[in-house]
């Protein structure tokens, strides 16, 4: 017989390699009066909200009607069974009915042969309902052995029982959802080898210039080295950076901030860019804002991927409000960037949070909003992109309070 308690104690004894090394080893085991955990305690890159499934609902209705069914089947049969072997015993003479019971012999065969008709009538019932139960769990299990071996696009009709719909409902939106994983797998595959291939073609160009003489091994050509170099570092941080985000795997090291200051000293490491290409770059900061639970450097790489996404799309002459606020209701705190550049086409604000999804006017990687997005969301806060043709962009940010 399988010990589960020993093979736990022998699977707990030691961690794991893949085990996060700032975790603790074993993981709690959660108690069986534990509340669902809510999203922020089970993240998922979907966006998933967990919630009690159906099955757990439906399967309490499923086993009753099943025992039920049991139950009346064993009656049935234990009654025709105990009137066969009467009427058999009565015949042969190995049991004497009183006189008073002789006459009810024959009602109670009739009542024996109804009950035994009645019983066939109900097995070719249940028959009936096998197969039609039987039909839409084969093809789940046809379709699961597809999911198996990768094909994600399959689907099932949701046919059956109440039960199996529900079992046919759900295999389609697992189903859905490993399609829509499988794309997005895909799709960062193909981004990354994209923007990869640009700055390692630059090295590997000037470099082999370099090895053959065409180029000479000076200062300009060793600095354009180190930029690619520095790209390509940059963007490999980015790209953990979004990746843990967006898995839920990211680890904030929260602490009191006080966010004017560092939204103070993030516009004014910006200053110098926006003097040198003539812009307006302004600060204004209501009230006496209270202290929020920030992760410091997460906070301060959001501000930096919007005010440089601003500057980039601000002409000269133009200007950049930053302002935060503290809402009173709701009790929020409120970070709004506005631009005076030439806006954001309304065919491509839907996809401005997209990873690799870069305007027609860009030179960037396509990865700042993605990731200041992520990383507010990772706080619990939101971020709105608005936008009018020809009135500039205006990024606002809600952070919760407490």
């Amino acid at each position: 017989m399988f010990n589960h308690r020993k093979m736990s104690s022998r699977f707990t004894h030691r961690r794991p390699a893949w085990w996060p090394e700032n975790e603790s080893w074993p993981p709690a085991r959660p108690s069986s009066s534990a509340e669902p955990p809510s999203p922020a305690e089970f993240p998922s890159p979907a966006g998933f909200l967990w919630k009690k499934p159906t099955w757990n609902r439906n399967r309490g209705r499923f086993f009753r009607r099943i025992g039920c069914l049991f139950v009346l089947f064993n009656i049935l049969v234990a009654t025709v069974v105990l009137l066969f072997f009467g009427w058999l015993a009565q015949t042969i003479g190995l049991v004497q009915l009183p006189g008073s019971l002789t006459h009810l012999l024959p009602w109670l065969f009739l009542l024996g042969f109804v009950l035994f008709i009645t019983g066939f009538a109900f097995l070719i019932l249940a028959g009936r309902g096998l197969r039609h139960l039987s039909a839409p769990l084969g093809d789940l299990l046809d379709a699961s052995e597809r999911v198996a071996q990768g094909d994600y696009a399959v689907r099932v009709t949701e046919g059956g029982p109440p039960e199996i719909r529900s079992l046919a409902q759900a295999f389609n939106s697992m189903a859905a959802r490993l399609q829509l994983t499988d794309q997005q797998r895909r799709s960062l595959l193909a981004d990354v080898t994209h923007e990869l291939r640009t700055p390692l073609t630059v090295i590997q160009g000037n470099l082999e210039g370099m090895l053959d003489g065409v180029y000479p091994a000076d200062q300009l050509h060793l600095t354009s080295l180190l930029e690619e170099t520095q790209l390509l570092a940059r963007l490999v941080d980015d790209l953990r950076t979004l990746s843990l985000a967006e898995s839920g795997a990211l680890r904030l090291k929260k602490e009191p901030l006080d966010l004017a200051a560092l939204i103070n000293e993030t516009v004014a490491s910006f200053r110098p860019q926006a003097d040198a290409g003539n812009v307006t770059l302004a600060l204004d900061v209501a009230g006496d804002p209270p202290l929020l639970s920030l992760d410091p450097e997460r906070m301060r790489q959001v501000l930096h991927n919007l005010l440089a996404n601003a500057l980039r799309y601000t002409p000269p002459g133009g200007a950049i409000q930053v302002r935060y606020e503290i809402r009173a209701t709701p009790h929020q705190a409120l970070i709004t960037i506005q631009d005076s550049g030439s806006g954001i086409p309304p065919d491509e604000m839907p996809h401005i949070f997209d990873r690799f999804y870069k305007a027609h006017a860009s030179t960037g990687m396509g990865l700042g909003l993605p990731i200041a997005k992520s990383l507010v969301e990772a706080h619990g806060g939101l971020i709105a992109a608005h936008s009018l043709a020809g009135q500039g962009a205006r990024i606002q940010i809600t952070l919760p309070i407490g």
